[in-house]
């Protein structure tokens, strides 16, 4: 028996309010030996009460040593083992702006990307090209025609679009071309077994003549492919955990992970304030909100230090607000580590907090890596954190005689 088998046989219905609060790419490192991560340097008030009446630990998104993508590091936090259920990036992103794959579909997330004369890559996000720029550009690119194939191409925010393949003999496994590095050219979109080999070509040829469309681009000149997919098929939380569930996201991909997860998108948040103001309008339609913060993430893979600490107080000065409402079960985490001195997603455990009426509290007195290593959660696997909220929230009952 699976955890969800498990979860289906003892969910039971209450009034309480599930609140998960998502810091993408929280955990960080220590600048040098002995020093305080990104966490440990914020000023953080507000998580550090909340870390003193609640339990703390830190959560392992996959498996000790793997370094997570986005998908898999949420699956993991919402109680898919993200080993077993596998979902492409592109298939998230697609989903996030609202486009419904089909059974003939694989989607590609595509970032906009810098060449020089060599064509090797300059910047991986061509600058972070702001949105008004590059929705033109991704528009420009549905003049690609590739025979036997229906080829969209839907922008999605700032140097990311997404590119949906339609036709008969189309999967999705299907290499990233995006090598993560510059200084370097670009991979060919290579398939990982036969029958992905026609998708395969069908990129490389979408990619020629994106080239040619770009050419007189300054910064968005090319691109790269990552996360070929086909449309995936997950459990909903109404049916495992019993929850209405709703999810407050700003980026696309976060959304679409949320959807076929079976959540509820609501609102139009740009802001945490937003999204304070958005969860705060819907209390009372769901039992279980997840809220999503980017700017921990994008900080640390740009290498910033102190930027990603900056975004870090931020977050922590909106926590008052969702806290306002009363839920009766709050968890703070990641979906994985990006430390700022890597400046990319890592293995690293992720610092957690849950606080609830009934949990047991352990010592912990600020909410940073160091103070969580001590925590009364230990280190658990991400996937093992849903059935934690659902009991602190009354919603398990007894397994058994």
């Amino acid at each position: 028996m699976d955890m969800h088998e498990l979860t289906r046989e003892l969910k039971t219905q209450n009034e309480s309010k599930i609140l998960l609060l998502v810091a993408d790419g929280l955990g960080g490192l220590p600048q040098q030996p002995g020093g305080l991560t990104e966490l440990e340097t914020a000023n953080t008030p507000h998580l550090d009460e909340l870390a003193k009446r609640g339990v703390c630990g830190s959560s392992i998104p996959v498996k000790p040593g793997i370094s997570p993508g986005s998908g898999p590091g949420h699956l993991g936090l919402f109680g898919y083992d993200p080993i077993q259920y596998t979902i492409g990036r592109g298939a998230l992103e697609a989903t996030g702006i609202g486009f419904e794959l089909g059974e003939q579909d694989v989607a590609i997330r595509c970032n906009f990307c810098t060449l020089d004369n060599e064509g090797r890559i300059v910047d991986r996000r061509a600058g972070r090209i702001p949105s008004e720029e590059s929705a033109p550009l991704a528009v420009r690119l549905r003049d690609v025609q590739i025979d036997g194939v229906e080829v969209f191409v839907e922008p999605v925010k700032e140097h990311r679009f997404v590119v949906v393949l339609r036709g008969p003999g189309l999967e999705g496994n299907v290499a990233d071309t995006d090598p993560q590095a510059t200084g370097v050219p670009r991979l060919k979109p290579q398939a990982t077994d036969e029958g992905s080999r026609r998708t395969a070509e069908v990129a490389a040829e979408f990619v020629r003549q994106a080239d040619q469309l770009l050419a007189d681009q300054a910064k968005a000149n090319g691109l790269t492919m990552r996360g070929f997919s086909g449309r995936p098929n997950l459990p909903s939380y109404e049916e495992v955990y019993g929850l209405r569930a709703a999810a407050v996201a700003v980026y696309p991909m976060y959304k679409g992970l949320a959807k076929l997860a079976g959540m509820q998108i609501v609102g139009q948040a740009q802001t945490l304030a937003d999204q304070v103001d958005v969860v705060r309008a819907h209390w009372q339609e769901f039992d279980f909100f997840f809220v999503h913060f980017k700017y921990t993430d994008s900080t640390g893979e740009d290498g910033d230090f102190d930027a990603k600490v900056a975004q870090t107080e931020a977050f922590d000065a909106a926590i008052p607000g969702f806290m306002q409402l009363g839920p009766t079960v709050t968890i703070v985490t990641g979906d994985h580590s990006t430390p700022s001195m890597l400046a990319s997603h890592s293995w690293h455990p992720v610092p957690t907090l849950l606080a609830a009426e009934h949990c047991r509290t352990d010592a912990c007195e600020r909410f940073g890596e160091t103070e969580c290593l001590r925590g009364g959660l230990g280190q658990f696997e991400a996937k093992y954190l849903m059935p934690l909220a659902l009991a602190n929230a009354g919603r398990l009952a007894k397994y058994g005689a």
